[in-house]
């Protein structure tokens, strides 16, 4: 992730979208339809991400005669951005959005154009789509799973083998951390502080153990015995690791983390497969020594990779039906020329990509085939479990947006590393917040 999370948060849920149906309430300028231009919101800035969607803009004007108007903003900004054109009379056609609450918010306001038909031409990934009262908003471009990183060299020369428990996990981290080169290093790097990073980076372990937080009547079960026994015995773990990781965790986000694996600092860390980009850029060495695996359990019976994800949604503008004509388009002649400009970070979530020999002549999904079948692995394993904070429950909902938002379980790791209360005291906390976000 090249700060695939930005702003403030990733994911401002409620405030920002306070007073769209209002807004709406206003004619949209006829101007915008007259002069046959699409406005795309765009909410991946890298470079190559830019470019692949202004060639794709051009061609589609030089065949269409439409005008594609690419706008560019941080991942983190986009719902606000959007949200503020709404409310200025001038929505965007296409927008990027990368938090399901944010759909679900525009769709039942009347924001947003349902694009089911073309969802439903492609067969996908698990857990990717969120329809909302039985319809598709939003076309997934890509996955953000995060899993573990692990230093593969490191492991071969000290004889470990991959962790499949908690327990394995945290010995490796305490036998890999040590001296490298006249520099320590230590045995893993993972976020604790009040951030997206923590919320996507150092909860898997939960996953993996079967915690869950909602069941299909929106019951809070994150509160049931069995739960609370399970989340006790991760910070039990947790507090454990912790004691191998480099100073600054409370304060570290992506960056800190990328920065602390690829530079030898961290023999483990988690990320997605942005991670391997960065490394083939800034540490080729060990671009060539580096493993990967899900978060493991405690009994090593159950693993998981913690859920992100991002898409395009199509808005309730005069030019909806060509938007959606563009985005069909533009999923069959140039959607691979935008997997690739992130290629081992843009999973695709559209299983017929992964057989396309188009997507798997690129140089370094060829180098990395093992990783990129590890990847595709993850969605096919019916034992690996995909989950995340935001995406809990039945469906789509604010309430595990609300959780998401209010640090429930950053503080929670918190009030184990950092104030060194007893697991079971932390996990009560955390039952008792959850509680009363839900309920505001």
């Amino acid at each position: 992730m090249t700060k695939r999370f930005q702003g403030p948060s990733r994911r401002t849920l409620l405030t920002t979208g306070a007073g769209i149906a209002a807004a709406a309430a206003f004619p949209m300028p006829a101007v915008h339809a007259q002069t046959k231009e699409l406005r795309f919101l765009n909410g991946e800035p890298a470079v190559d991400s830019v470019r692949a969607l202004r060639v794709a803009a051009a061609q589609y004007e030089k065949e269409k005669g439409i005008k594609v108007t690419i706008d560019t903003v941080p991942s983190g900004d986009a719902y606000t951005r959007t949200v503020a054109a709404i409310k200025g009379g001038r929505p965007y056609d296409i927008s990027t959005l990368i938090f399901v609450a944010h759909v679900l918010t525009l769709a039942n306001e009347g924001q947003l154009t349902p694009i089911t038909d073309l969802v439903n031409k492609h067969k996908w990934g698990k857990r990717i789509l969120f329809p909302v009262n039985g319809q598709h908003y939003w076309y997934m471009y890509d996955y953000n799973l995060c899993w573990l990183f692990y230093r593969k060299d490191l492991y071969e020369a000290n004889k470990l083998e991959q962790p499949k428990t908690w327990a394995q996990l945290l010995e490796n981290c305490r036998k890999l951390s040590g001296s490298e080169g006249g520099n320590q290093r230590f045995g893993m790097a993972t976020p604790v502080g009040n951030n997206d990073a923590t919320n996507w980076m150092s909860i898997g372990y939960m996953w993996a153990e079967g915690v869950s937080l909602f069941d299909d009547s929106w019951k809070n079960i994150f509160a049931s015995d069995e739960n609370k026994k399970r989340t006790a015995a991760y910070l039990d773990f947790f507090g454990e690791m912790y004691k191998t990781m480099p100073p600054g965790m409370t304060q570290a986000s992506f960056g800190q983390i990328t920065a602390a694996y690829s530079s030898g600092q961290a023999a483990h860390a988690p990320y997605a497969g942005r991670l391997i980009e960065i490394l083939e850029q800034r540490a080729p060495k060990l671009a060539d020594s580096y493993g990967m695996m899900p978060y493991p359990d405690s009994s090593g019976k159950g693993a998981a990779v913690n859920h992100g994800y991002d898409g395009w949604v199509v808005g309730k503008t005069p030019m909806a039906e060509e938007a959606v004509k563009f985005l069909e388009w533009f999923s069959d002649a140039h959607y691979i020329n935008f997997l690739h400009s992130a290629p081992l970070h843009f999973q695709p979530p559209r299983l017929d990509i992964y057989d396309d020999p188009r997507w798997r002549a690129h140089p370094l999904i060829e180098k990395h085939a093992g990783a990129v079948k590890t990847m595709q692995g993850f969605l096919d394993d019916p034992n690996i479990t995909i989950r995340s904070i935001d995406t809990e429950g039945p469906g789509p909902d604010l309430r595990p947006a609300k959780v998401f938002e209010s640090w429930v379980f950053p503080e929670m790791l918190q009030n184990k590393v950092l104030k060194n209360m007893p697991s079971q005291a932390c996990v009560e906390e955390a039952v008792a917040k959850m509680n009363r976000v839900i309920a505001g």
